[in-house]
């Protein structure tokens, strides 16, 4: 008997060690919601603004769309410096630098062996130059990532219009350029083409797993991806309300509803993030007669694409001599200093942080509030499971002035906050609304009158599912004057539907309560 009580006495004691060792156990990360980003789709999103180079003949007859025509010894660039490119594009802070190997012209930028009419037939080098292994050298020699842009339109070619015949000389020049210069991080792609021109079927399908074959650590940008969408205007700015979101089937290239493409979808099923191109000249091409931006404006589309969760493409074309302009250049340093201005420092680092919940309990540190003022979206703050009050406190010890207003979501977790507003407390020790948006993704920029305060809060009203944030920063902007002008309209979040207008049921979580928005 003593024996048998000893051995439920010892059995009862492993039981209870395994199950307080049980409760010790963390809380999981929560589950992310689909869709989410392909590492490739990430390494984009981080790259948070590109340079894209326009050059070629046009650069040379101070044209925009070339006819296919001109005269190969016309592009003569004697003093072409591939360097000085990738060096202005990292002073300033872009992390990628995406060529147009082949315009609409058809002109190519390396020695295809598939035509005559490139580099090959220039006086240029006497015949032996390499655009595009300059610039990929250069970028590899940099840090920067690189990309290409193959015009699908081709004015010279004479096979264009004959649907296999071009498409086989498309897909050849593609693997040219995937396979002689080393990794490509973006293909760009378009469905540009002029009116009247031959009727032509691309394959496109084809052309994305050709390249996806080739380059697997590349993006593909189109009208309608499949990796990285196009913002539906050539003008810098996407929507107000911006979802990464987004239903490839709803979408073609050269035939997709600009709206979509502005807004994405809360509803997509798949993930492809919008990037904004625009160019900082009038053309998109070097023209003599054209200035560029000033840098409040190029400030400006900053807050509007990249501050809207996009990827600004700023085209930078390089002039005739062969290298981008010092005019071009003086304006890229003053935007890089005024964003630097603003953005270096993050008033909330002053702040102590606290929330309304933290997932895992209040000791948790891989969730706690405190996380938000730590650059970067791979840590982030969580709400308590099944809690539907979701709030962010911002305490300082004294008076702090901001106007800017920035917030990251872990977008590797999914897309989620769907509305937020931001109160502070007035003079009164009242809480009074500030400022409210709607998506927040990768990153969002507002700006608002300056106010002074000693508190602050962030409120997530409605959320796809529990609302994580990765970054909270309030900044000071002493240079931009608010305009709402050219602000695209919002997106109405009352009725949630799909592109083609029939709703769609699907769970929506506000804050306070759990509603099914049908």
């Amino acid at each position: 008997m003593k024996i048998i009580n000893t051995i439920l006495t010892s059995t009862l004691i492993l039981i209870l060690l395994i199950s307080n060792t049980a409760t010790c156990f963390p809380t999981p990360p929560p589950i992310p919601i689909l869709p989410i980003p392909s590492s490739q789709q990430l390494s984009w999103q981080l790259s948070e603004m590109a340079l894209f180079l326009h050059f070629g003949p046009n650069t040379f007859t101070d044209s925009e769309w070339g006819t296919g025509k001109a005269d190969p010894s016309l592009f003569n660039p004697t003093h072409l410096n591939t360097t000085q490119w990738v060096t202005v594009a990292k002073e300033n802070g872009f992390s990628r630098v995406i060529l147009t190997a082949k315009h609409h012209d058809g002109f190519c930028l390396w020695p295809s062996e598939y035509t005559d009419y490139s580099v090959r037939s220039s006086v240029w080098k006497d015949g032996l130059g390499d655009v595009v292994g300059d610039l990929a050298q250069a970028a590899e020699k940099s840090g920067l990532q690189f990309g290409v842009y193959l015009s699908p339109w081709d004015r010279h070619e004479g096979c264009y219009g004959k649907t296999l015949e071009y498409n086989e000389y498309y897909m050849a020049q593609m693997t040219e350029l995937l396979t002689r210069y080393g990794n490509i991080k973006e293909v760009w792609l378009d469905g540009a083409k002029g009116e009247g021109e031959k009727d032509m079927e691309y394959y496109f399908e084809n052309w994305f797993n050709l390249i996806h074959q080739l380059q697997p650590g590349s993006v593909i940008f189109s009208d309608a991806g499949p990796d990285v969408r196009w913002v539906g205007d050539e003008g810098g700015y996407a929507s107000t309300t911006c979802w990464s979101p987004f239903n490839r089937s709803n979408a073609a290239i050269g035939d997709t509803d600009t709206s979509y493409s502005q807004g994405g979808d809360p509803l997509g099923q798949d993930w492809v993030p919008a990037e904004c191109d625009v160019s900082i000249r009038p053309g998109w091409f070097w023209h003599p007669s054209e200035r560029p931006k000033s840098a409040t404006e190029l400030l400006e589309l900053y807050y509007n694409s990249v501050g809207r969760n996009c990827l600004l493409l700023l085209n930078v074309p390089p002039n005739s001599s062969g290298l981008i302009s010092e005019e071009d250049i003086i304006v890229l340093r003053e935007f890089t200093n005024l964003k630097r201005s603003i953005f270096s420092y993050n008033l909330a680092k002053n702040a102590i942080v606290s929330a309304s919940s933290t997932r895992g309990g209040s000791n948790d540190t891989r969730f706690t509030p405190n996380l938000i003022i730590e650059e970067g979206i791979f840590t982030y703050w969580a709400p308590r499971r099944n809690e539907y009050h979701w709030e962010i406190y911002l305490d300082f010890q004294e008076l702090v002035m901001f106007n800017v207003l920035q917030i990251q979501e872990p977008i590797q977790m999914g897309q989620r906050i769907v509305k937020f507003h931001v109160d502070v407390v007035n003079e009164h020790g009242e809480w009074w609304e500030v400022l409210s948006g709607t998506t927040v993704g990768y990153r969002r920029l507002l700006q608002f009158p300056s106010v002074q305060t000693q508190r602050v809060r962030l409120v997530i009203d409605k959320s796809r599912s529990d609302p994580l944030v990765a970054y909270l920063g309030l900044h000071i902007d002493t240079i931009s004057i608010i305009d709402n002008t050219k602000s695209k309209t919002t997106l109405n979040l009352s009725s949630i539907t799909n592109s083609n207008g029939s709703q769609v049921p699907h769970q929506i979580m506000y804050n306070h309560t759990r509603v099914s928005s049908i």
